[in-house]
């Protein structure tokens, strides 16, 4: 019974990721409906909370298989659903918090079964969403929020990275600069509620410090001379490696920038560029874990990729020389590669799902 509800929190997750999306493009200005709900606004929270908080979460639950676990998943649907609905009383973010803790909790169980590095890192990262969400909870605004969410999400990926055994090379020192850099980077986050500019440079020299720590440990830069899959999976992340340096970069120089085209760029280097690159780059491999359904990798998947990077080339540039038009194209085409993205990996679990079918395997006897 349990199972089956992965199916159900799964595919609400990439409702909300339509959403997200479609608040994306209506903040860029193009004119589409909308409805009564002030989508501009949860922009960031249908795609943070609503569709990767249930991803990462249920992908905990289900590894652990424990029947709590799929609290958090359920909260974070929950709570996306309330703020949709125009619940925004705060109950919608006390219901996003509680999920974050069920987070957290499932990888205290985690961490008390093996206290390895990857658990620990994704540990950290759920325990920033807690405080992130505290924060948008209490009233803060959105510049000391959106940094703690970008580092659930950054911390959660590296994570992955030391799970899938992607880091063995690494090294004492490396393991000594990864350290470094974490605790760089959640000082960073403290002291941005205090001093916000300050808080901010801290946490984007750590952000480029990662980018360049994971771009010489990842195997990607050695699987990316093979073929199929794991060349795909390497140019998903090294091109995500180059934004998040970018990212921490301007973060760095520009501190909090709280509105406008450097705002957009700070942002968007980090979500866009890196956490999607990242997530175009594991779907065929995390979901199948999930879901139990195949995801074979096809060669079209190369073609949401590319539109997610050129999209994001077209947006930054528009941003860096305050060009609108251009910046709202890059959005645009971004926003067409995650439709693509979407399309591509449901067709190709439907066409492995058919495949594996008893009618089909029977077919496929008879015309031998």
């Amino acid at each position: 019974m349990i199972a089956r509800v992965r199916f159900p929190l799964l595919a609400l997750g990439l409702l909300s990721l339509v959403a997200g999306v479609w608040a994306g493009l209506l903040r860029f200005g193009w004119d589409l409906p909308h409805g009564r709900v002030d989508l501009v606004e949860l922009h960031g929270p249908l795609l943070v909370f609503g569709f990767l908080g249930t991803v990462i979460s249920l992908e905990r639950a289900v590894a652990l298989r424990r029947p709590w676990g799929y609290l958090a998943p359920a909260g974070t649907v929950a709570g996306t659903v309330l703020l949709l609905a125009g619940v925004r009383t705060g109950v919608g973010e006390l219901v996003l918090l509680v999920a974050g803790c069920v987070l957290v909790a499932l990888f205290g169980v985690i961490l008390r079964a093996h206290a390895t590095a990857p658990a620990a890192t994704m540990a950290l990262a759920a325990v920033l969403w807690v405080v992130g969400d505290a924060l948008w909870l209490a009233g803060d605004d959105f510049v000391q929020v959106v940094p703690w969410w970008a580092g659930f999400l950054v911390l959660t990926i590296v994570g992955e990275r030391l799970e899938l055994a992607a880091l063995a090379r690494l090294t004492r020192a490396g393991r000594a600069a990864f350290a470094v850099l974490t605790a760089a980077f959640v000082a960073g986050l403290v002291l941005s509620a205090f001093e916000t500019g300050a808080g901010i440079r801290v946490a984007g020299v750590a952000l480029a410090g990662y980018a360049l720590w994971l771009a010489h440990f990842d195997i990607a830069r050695y699987t990316v001379r093979r073929s199929g899959l794991p060349r795909f999976v390497a140019l998903a992340l090294l091109p995500g490696y180059v934004w998040l340096a970018i990212g921490g970069v301007l973060w760095a120089l520009q501190g909090a920038e709280v509105a406008g085209f450097a705002h957009d760029a700070e942002l968007h280097t980090i979500f866009v560029g890196f956490v999607f690159s990242m997530i175009f780059g594991h779907a065929p491999v995390i979901f199948p874990g999930v879901l139990g359904i195949d995801i074979p990798f096809r060669r079209v998947f190369y073609v949401h990729l590319a539109l997610l990077h050129a999209g994001l080339v077209l947006r930054v540039v528009g941003d860096l020389t305050d060009d609108p038009v251009l910046a709202r194209r890059g959005g645009m085409v971004s926003a067409v590669a995650i439709g693509l993205f979407l399309v591509a990996t449901l067709g190709s679990a439907v066409v492995a799902l058919r495949a594996r079918s008893p009618r089909t395997a029977r077919a496929a006897r008879a015309r031998t």
